[in-house]
C-alpha cells in the first residue's frame, strides 16, 4: 500500500521545525607530539559536554599521538581533512614541544589566520600564545597572557596576567591550572553566560568558600622507598578528563603511572568519546605491586572496572595488605561494592552520595581516610592529584608542581 503525503501544513511545519533546530558550534582542536594532554582534554571534555562539535585534529602523520607527560590520544582527523573547513573556534592547547610542532603546521597556520581574519573565535593557553600565535602574528592590537615561562617574550606593553584574557576573538590562557577558567570562557562565548554558568556547577569547578581543600581522618604515613607506583585502571566509558588529569599531575612528580585497560584492547572510548591507549592491559599490570591504585569515574566506566575479575582481585589485595587504594567522581560506589569502604569515611560525587553507606564528608573536595583517598570529582581531580603527592613527598613538592601548572595551592 502507498504511504500517504504528508499534508502541507505537516511538511511546512517539519521544515520550521528543522530550519529552527540550531546548528551545534564547531570546535576545532589541533594536537601533536608532546600538546600539553591536560589542557587538550580539559578543552575537549567541557566543549563537548557544552554541546559542541569539537574535532580532534593531529598534526602528525598519525592520529595517535604521546603527548608531553606519555598519554597517548588519538585524534579525530588530520588536519589536512580540515583544512576547507569552517569553525566557530580554534583553541590551541600549549606544551612542548608540542606548541612548536603546531606552529610548524603550514595548514593549522593557514586554518588560525583565516579564523582571525573572518572575525571568530580563536585561542591558546599556556606557551602556545607565545610560541604560535606570535610568529603568525596573530597576537597584534590584543591584550594577551600566557604561561609565567614565556611571559617575557610577549609585548609587554599588551601583556596582562590574568588567568584568562578575552580581547576581541582572541582568548588566551596562562597553563593547566586555569585550563576549565579558559573551556569555561569560551563556553560562555558560544552558548551564553547562563550555559557556562551550569557547566561551572556540573564540573564541580566552582569557586564554594565553604569546601575544604582536602580533610584527613585516622591519619597515617605514606610511605614507600622507591618513586611510588601508581595504577589507574580505564575502561570505556571512563572519564577521560579525570584519566588524563590523574596521570598527568601525578607524573609531574616523578610518580610512576600506569593506565592499564580493562578492555580486551589496551586502547579505550572515554565518556566524551575521545580514545586514549593505555600503558598495558589489566592483566600484564596485574604482574607488580603498586603503592595507590585509583579508580576514575564516568559511571559507564566505573561499572565496567567493577567486571575486571583481575581488577577486583588487585583491590582486594591493596586493602589486605595495607596499601593504598582510592577512587574519585561515581568510583566509590564500585570500592563499596567490592567491600573496600567498611568502617570508612570518604567524599563523592553528590550524584551518588545517597547509594553509600559509609559516612560521608560533603564539605570537602578530597578526603583521605587512612590508607584510602576518595575525591569528588572533575572539578576537584587536581587537589586529589596534589592531596597525594602531598602524602607521598610532602607539601613543598606539591606546592612545585602546582606552580609549575598555574594552579592555586597554598604556601604551607
Amino acid at each position: 500500500m502507498a504511504r500517504a503525503a504528508p499534508s502541507l501544513s505537516a511538511a511546512a511545519s517539519t521544515a520550521a521545525s528543522s530550519s529552527t533546530t540550531p546548528a551545534k558550534k564547531k570546535v576545532l582542536l589541533p594536537i601533536a607530539m608532546g600538546t600539553e594532554e591536560m589542557e587538550a582534554v580539559i578543552l575537549a571534555g567541557v566543549l563537548r559536554r557544552a554541546g559542541a562539535d569539537v574535532t580532534l585534529a593531529s598534526v602528525e602523520d598519525g592520529l595517535e599521538v604521546e603527548a608531553s607527560r606519555g598519554s597517548h590520544i588519538v585524534a579525530d582527523k588530520r588536519i589536512a581533512a580540515c583544512a576547507d573547513q569552517v569553525f566557530d573556534l580554534v583553541a590551541l592547547p600549549g606544551g612542548m614541544p608540542g606548541s612548536v610542532r603546531l606552529r610548524d603546521s603550514a595548514i593549522l597556520q593557514r586554518i588560525t589566520v583565516r579564523q582571525a581574519e573572518e572575525k571568530r573565535l580563536y585561542g591558546a593557553i599556556c606557551a602556545a600564545p607565545a610560541v604560535v600565535l606570535m610568529p603568525w602574528g596573530l597576537h597584534k592590537r590584543k591584550k594577551i597572557t600566557c604561561h609565567p615561562s614565556f611571559i617575557e617574550d610577549l609585548p609587554t606593553f599588551r601583556t596582562v596576567e590574568s588567568n584568562v584574557q578575552v580581547s576581541g576573538e582572541l582568548t588566551t590562557s596562562r597553563g593547566p591550572g586555569t585550563a576549565f577558567q579558559f573551556a569555561l570562557s569560551f563556553v560562555e562565548q558560544l552558548f551564553g553566560p547562563c550555559k557556562a554558568e551550569d557547566m561551572d556547577n556540573t564540573l564541580l569547578t566552582k569557586v564554594d568558600d565553604n569546601l575544604e581543600r582536602s580533610i584527613e581522618v585516622n591519619e597515617i604515613e605514606w610511605t614507600s622507598d622507591h618513586n611510588p607506583h601508581v595504577l589507574i585502571p580505564i575502561a570505556n566509558g571512563s572519564e577521560e578528563m579525570e584519566i588524563i588529569m590523574l596521570t598527568d599531575v601525578l607524573r609531574r612528580a616523578n610518580v610512576n603511572v600506569v593506565l592499564a585497560s580493562v578492555e580486551k584492547s589496551t586502547s579505550i572510548v572515554g565518556s566524551q568519546r575521545m580514545r586514549i591507549v593505555a600503558d598495558k592491559c589489566i592483566s600484564d599490570a596485574s604482574a607488580l605491586e603498586y603503592d595507590l591504585i585509583i579508580l576514575p569515574g564516568g559511571p559507564a566506566g566505573a561499572e565496567r572496572l567493577h567486571k575486571s575479575s583481575v581488577l577486583k582481585k588487585l583491590l582486594k589485595e591493596q586493602k589486605q595488605t595495607g596499601r593504598m587504594y582510592g577512587g574519585i567522581c561515581s568510583s566509590p560506589v564500585i570500592l563499596q561494592k567490592q567491600g573496600l569502604l567498611q568502617d570508612k569515611t570518604v567524599t563523592a560525587h553528590p550524584s551518588i552520595v545517597n547509594q553509600l553507606t559509609c559516612e560521608v564528608i560533603d564539605r570537602s573536595k578530597v578526603v583521605i581516610d587512612g590508607n584510602l583517598i576518595t575525591g569528588m570529582g572533575l572539578g576537584t581531580v587536581i587537589d586529589f592529584s596534589l592531596a597525594i603527592i602531598k602524602k607521598f613527598f610532602g607539601h613543598g613538592r606539591a606546592k612545585g608542581v602546582a606552580n609549575g601548572m598555574v594552579f592555586e595551592y597554598p604556601k604551607s
